[in-house]
């Protein structure tokens, strides 16, 4: 797997939706590249605080605009393609 593979694969590796040979390739490439390891902790975390964020402010999340929210499903929709 490349480092580009990675990032098309990064959303379904996070929410465990790989195939297990897929999943195997991508363990293997973070094994390999700290820069992909150090990118796939970094989006984690960036995960992990924007439910925080939405759960401390439902405000905000009431706020969202409905075209982002529709933007953010069709964009995983496709990836799961």
């Amino acid at each position: 797997m490349t480092c580009r593979q990675l990032v098309d694969f990064l959303a379904e590796y996070v929410a465990d939706g790989l195939e297990v040979s897929e999943r195997t390739a991508f363990a293997a490439h973070l094994a390999d590249c700290p820069a992909c390891a150090d990118y796939v902790r970094s989006y984690r975390d960036t995960i992990a605080l924007v439910k925080d964020a939405a759960r401390d402010d439902e405000a905000a999340v009431a706020a969202m605009p409905p075209d982002l929210v529709d933007a953010i499903l069709d964009a995983g929709r496709r990836r799961r393609r």
